[in-house]
């Protein structure tokens, strides 16, 4: 069968994604699980089973159920996608795709019988989808322990977050820079009688000092020219023992993530955000490195909470 020019470049679209070619090469060698490939390959399992979906529709891995769960390898009867993969495996060999092999073995080894999913996924279960097992889900219901009074949301967005904190509140204000993203928020809580929005630089805020008993930061500095002083705005704005939360990319080197996601700066370290917060004249309770994205280049996130002292 004679392809036309659309459809080459859709078939070398599909080869050309470096992911797609890790899964294809562990599974020439092996029926392996969403679990198992997740395992293996570090990668989420969100983008695993999106990879083996359109290889699956473009005839290249094929599905079996056995005890309960799908099994994917390759098909070798996947028509012209599978004599192009044949052409483009004669030539490969690399180093992450020997060491997929190897944790591979390690993982069909270990397969047991008679496992629990929570067993099956122990020591990695954040890696895996549960049903209603999400960070939302989580975050939704510690939330709920929490009185927040006044709160503001300096760099809201579009009101994600001022949606969880309304219900815990008394009052939530929403600031950005973006009439934009402004109106998908207003659009978003329209129902939320104590939410209101603001349009402001969060480093030149509109109020008068001491209005708010906590202050949310939440990867605003990223789109800070001056990151200290958008602290020392922030800090002005709490009330006596009012808290300020802070969550910021860790300092990193990847000028190609800024500008893809139109930051400013690359991040700061935690010493660099301790310091700028205890210059602000804030006590600072917590400031660590409390997570890091399992995926290259592996972002890491700073999270900080500091007090405003009585006096």
């Amino acid at each position: 069968m004679k392809l036309s020019i659309e459809q080459s470049s859709e078939l070398s679209r599909l080869l050309a994604d470096p992911s797609r070619l890790r899964l294809l090469l562990l599974l020439e060698i092996h029926a392996l699980s969403i679990a198992e490939l997740t395992e293996i390959t570090g990668l989420a399992q969100s983008r695993v089973s999106t990879h083996l979906s359109r290889l699956k529709r473009a005839g290249l891995v094929q599905d079996q159920r056995t005890g309960g769960a799908a099994l994917y390898a390759l098909n070798d009867d996947g028509g012209e996608a599978a004599e192009l993969w044949r052409t483009l495996r004669e030539r490969l060999d690399d180093p992450q795709a020997r060491l997929d092999r190897e944790r591979a073995e390690e993982v069909v080894l270990s397969r047991k019988s008679g496992q629990t999913w929570a067993e099956s996924v122990a020591g990695r279960m954040e890696l895996h989808y549960s049903p209603g097992r999400t960070w939302e889900a989580t975050a939704r219901a510690l939330i709920g322990l929490l009185n927040l009074g006044d709160v503001l949301d300096l760099a809201s967005g579009d009101g994600v977050l001022a949606e969880l904190l309304a219900g815990h509140a008394r009052s939530v204000t929403c600031v950005d820079i973006s009439a934009k993203v402004l109106a998908a928020g207003r659009k978003r809580l329209r129902a939320q009688a104590n939410v209101s929005f603001c349009r402001a630089d969060m480093s030149s805020l509109p109020f008068a000092d001491m209005q708010f008993d906590h202050v949310f930061l939440m990867h605003a500095l990223s789109y800070a020219q001056q990151p200290t002083a958008v602290m020392t705005a922030a800090a002005k704005m709490l009330r006596p023992k009012g808290r300020l939360v802070l969550a910021s990319l860790n300092a990193h080197r990847h000028e190609v993530a800024r500008d893809a996601f139109d930051h400013v700066n690359l991040g700061m370290s935690a010493a660099h955000l301790r310091k700028g917060l205890e210059q602000a004249g804030l006590t600072v309770e917590f400031c660590e490195i409390t997570s890091r994205d399992p995926r290259p280049p592996y972002f890491e996130v700073v999270t900080a909470l500091a007090l405003r002292p009585e006096n």
